[in-house]
């Protein structure tokens, strides 16, 4: 795997995957108060969000669940001094889908974090990460 970042102005910068796909990252507060993308540790945070989303909606879709939307929302704590690593990751994943198993999600949920998502195995080493979920059935809709 591969990657470049190029510096653009202030604190901004251009980030480009090996497969060529290019994300804006900046730290520097433009005109009006926003920022020019995510920041790193922003992107780092979506990273694991996506690559734990990405398991739970393969993982349902082999064990053919009738899942229809999966959403991750993360809230997470960084420590105070440097590095500022993250100290506290909470997942909250919220899967749509018709007559959905509850313990099928359960199941898949808990084989992303432990077993398959490697950005949450990394970010084990420094954060404490929990989750929760809510199965929403559109079958009863």
């Amino acid at each position: 795997m591969r990657a470049r970042i190029k510096w653009v102005e202030e604190r901004t910068f251009v980030g480009e995957s090996g497969s060529g796909h290019k994300v804006v990252l900046g730290t520097a507060s433009g005109p009006e108060g926003k920022t020019p993308g995510p920041s790193p540790m922003e992107l780092v945070l979506i990273g694991t969000g996506g690559c734990s989303a990405y398991d739970v909606v393969h993982i349902l879709e082999k064990g053919r669940e009738a899942i229809e939307d999966c959403v991750v929302e993360l809230d997470a704590d960084r420590a105070e001094t440097d590095p500022k690593v993250f100290t506290r990751i909470h997942m909250h994943f919220i899967v749509t889908g018709h007559a959905l198993s509850h313990d099928k999600v359960q199941r898949a949920i808990n084989l992303s974090i432990e077993k398959y998502c490697s950005a949450s195995a990394m970010l084990a080493k420094t954060a404490v990460i929990t989750h929760d979920f809510e199965v929403v059935d559109t079958a009863v809709e």
